[in-house]
This record gives C-alpha cells, sequence and structure tokens, in this order.
C-alpha cells in the first residue's frame, strides 16, 4: 500500500481563518469598552459611597484611598425618620403599582383584543393616542381631579399615586398585552365555547394562564418605573415620614448647609439592589413576554 501524505491546508484559507479570529477579537474588544463606559458611573457610584466627603471633592478615581463605611450608618439614620421607612414607602407604592396595573390592564386587553363590541377601534385608537402625550402634561390636570376628589391630603397620601393604576391608565401595557393575547390561537376561545364556558370562563381558564409572560413583563416594567419614579411622587407627598426613595434622596443635598455627598451616594446604591434583585428573579420570563408581545425590532 502506498502511505497518503496529508493533505495541508491551502494558505488562503489559513488566511481566512486567521482574518475571523482578528475579527471576532475586535468585537469582542469593542464590546468589551462599551460595556466599561455604560458601567463605569454604576462603579463610580459604589467607590464613591465608600469615600469621604474630602475624598469626594479631590479624588476623582473609582476606588477610595480610605474605605468609609461610616457613610451607610450615617445615611441611614440622617434624619428624624429612619431611611428604612421611606424603603417600605416604596415598597408599598410599587407593589400595589404592580398589582393595579396587571389586573386592570389585562381586562383591558381582554376586552380589546378578544371581545367585540361597538366602536372597539376608535377606542383603542383613542387609548393608542395617549401614548404621545407627554406624562408631564397630565400632572397639572390630574391634581386637580385629586384634589377636587379629596384624596390629595387624605389620611393615606398614596391614594393619587396607586388609585390610577387600577383603572387601566397606563395605555403601554395595555397595548404590550393586546399584542401578546393576539398571538393566542382563537381556536381555544372556540373550543371553550364549546365545552360551555363564557366570556369569563375563556378569560380565567384560557386567556389568563397563557398571558404569564406579559404580566410578568407589565409587573417589571411597573415597579421598576415606579420605585424610580420622582417627579410624581414629589408633587404628591408632603410629610417627611411619607416620602419615597427618590424623594428622600434629594434632602441630602442642602444648599443652605453642607451637603452629605456620601450617605447619600451610599443610600442610592443600597436604592438599586430591589430593582436588581427584581430584574434577577424574573429575568427569564422578561425576555419571553418581550419576545412573544410583538415588541421585538
Amino acid at each position: 500500500m502506498v502511505a497518503q501524505t496529508p493533505t495541508l491546508p491551502r494558505r488562503g484559507a489559513v488566511t481566512g481563518r486567521r482574518r475571523g479570529t482578528r475579527r471576532q477579537v475586535g468585537r469582542l474588544l469593542l464590546l468589551i469598552a462599551i460595556l466599561a463606559v455604560v458601567l463605569y458611573p454604576l462603579f463610580w457610584m459604589v467607590g464613591t459611597s465608600f469615600k469621604s466627603q474630602e475624598e469626594i471633592v479631590n479624588n476623582i478615581g473609582l476606588l477610595p484611598r480610605e474605605f468609609t463605611p461610616g457613610n451607610f450608618s450615617d445615611g441611614w439614620g440622617n434624619f428624624d425618620v429612619s431611611f428604612g421607612r421611606f424603603f417600605v414607602n416604596s415598597t408599598v407604592v410599587s407593589l400595589l403599582t404592580v398589582v393595579g396595573n396587571a389586573v386592570s390592564c389585562l381586562l383591558a386587553a381582554y376586552a380589546f383584543a378578544r371581545l367585540r363590541f361597538r366602536l372597539r377601534g376608535f377606542w383603542f385608537a383613542i387609548m393608542i393616542g395617549t401614548l404621545l402625550l407627554p406624562g408631564h402634561v397630565l400632572i397639572v390636570p390630574q391634581y386637580i381631579l385629586f384634589q377636587k376628589t379629596q384624596m390629595v391630603g387624605a389620611a393615606w397620601p398614596y391614594l393619587p399615586l396607586v388609585v390610577p393604576q387600577f383603572l387601566a391608565t397606563e395605555a403601554f401595557f395595555v397595548f404590550l398585552m393586546v399584542q401578546f393575547m393576539r398571538g393566542i390561537p382563537r381556536e381555544l376561545d372556540e373550543a371553550a365555547k364549546i365545552d360551555g364556558a363564557s366570556s369569563y370562563g375563556i378569560f380565567r381558564h384560557v386567556i389568563l394562564p397563557l398571558s404569564r409572560p406579559a404580566l410578568v413583563t407589565t409587573a417589571i416594567f411597573s415597579f421598576i418605573w415606579t420605585w424610580n419614579d420622582f417627579f410624581r411622587q414629589l408633587v404628591y407627598l408632603s410629610d417627611l415620614e411619607d416620602y419615597t426613595v427618590p424623594v428622600a434622596l434629594t434632602l441630602f443635598i442642602d444648599s443652605t448647609s453642607q451637603s452629605a455627598v456620601g450617605p447619600m451616594f451610599a443610600m442610592s446604591l443600597l436604592s438599586l439592589l430591589p430593582v436588581f434583585l427584581f430584574f434577577i428573579a424574573f429575568q427569564r420570563m422578561l425576555v419571553e413576554g418581550i419576545n412573544t408581545s410583538g415588541l421585538k425590532g
């Protein structure tokens, strides 16, 4: 038998592989650079939360020269009310907002996506048109409405922040769920009707179980937006013990005295943890909900 000589790769193939490897390395370095730019403010805030007041002014680097963990204890007890009270207030408002948006927007979306009634397309277009209005434009008329209904300054000060969420006022979430429900086969509705299910039965046993990804997406965005909301909470909350975290953070900056910048960054860092943990817990279902709700490009 004649021994076969091994076939060597051609020079063009080797050159092509090298070019492909260089492109992959270049893309990887570009992604790392973009990630560094995006995460730099977060790393800077983490480092600043451990710096003293003097070092914050003089040291612009990421790492502190001397760790000052006392910023956390100072920020937690800087006011007459413990900062934990502000966390409780934000949690209550955010969770009630999540429940309100999930329930009301799901019912409204079911009506638009599955039920037939007069002028359905017209009312749906009107609802979509509200997305074009900036939220700040509605602050004054909403404040007048809530003041006339005696919600402003009520015994429970969070009524103006929570009650609208139970009335399906978030058109974005209604649109999100409508797009999701339109992807559910109507044959399931017809099969349920054959079995004697009413419109409520179809919603309860067919639409609701299948809408879990859209509900989780609504819950995550509602929680994040409400937790980080500042302007609306500043308008309606006037007493210190009723403040939420975003409003309470502004109390560290005082134009008439020395500002507590270190404790402010320490409390800002703690305020990111609930949002981060909430997102991590439902990350998989968030991606699934977005991919199946017509929001992908």
